[in-house]
């Protein structure tokens, strides 16, 4: 499950990505500003109204910042996998630099009126 701000131009885009690449239909996705992603986010306690990081929730753990965005390379196989390299930066120096954009998201990427919608061939991924 990844959990997203489907208001950002960048997430929204990153979420249409990863959908369009997830051949064997791993990752369902929820945005931060629906019911559903509204009460994950809570459980892992932080606060929907200010979505700083997407979650990645599998089972019981769930990742943020770097972590989060790796394991999604990760899980979409080949080319993309190859992206894990970066695992070998430490998460204190990784964290850092997603956080920056993540904080600036709005400002560098723009921000959407309204929640983006998934094209009706995902749709049932959508939680």
């Amino acid at each position: 499950m990844i959990l997203f701000d489907a208001e950002c131009v960048l997430c929204s885009a990153n979420a249409r990505f990863i959908l369009e690449r997830d051949h064997a239909a791993v990752f369902r996705l929820a945005s931060m500003q629906g019911e559903v992603g509204q009460r994950l986010y809570r459980r892992h306690g932080m606060d929907p109204a200010d979505p700083a990081t997407m979650l990645v929730i599998e089972g019981e753990r769930m990742r943020r910042d770097s972590d989060a965005v790796l394991s999604i390379y990760e899980r979409l196989g080949y080319p993309w996998k190859l992206l894990t390299v970066l695992r070998i930066v430490p998460a204190a120096l990784r964290d850092p630099v997603y956080r920056l954009v993540a904080r600036n998201r709005y400002r560098l990427f723009g921000r959407r009126t309204s929640c983006w919608v998934a094209p009706a061939t995902y749709r049932d991924r959508i939680l």
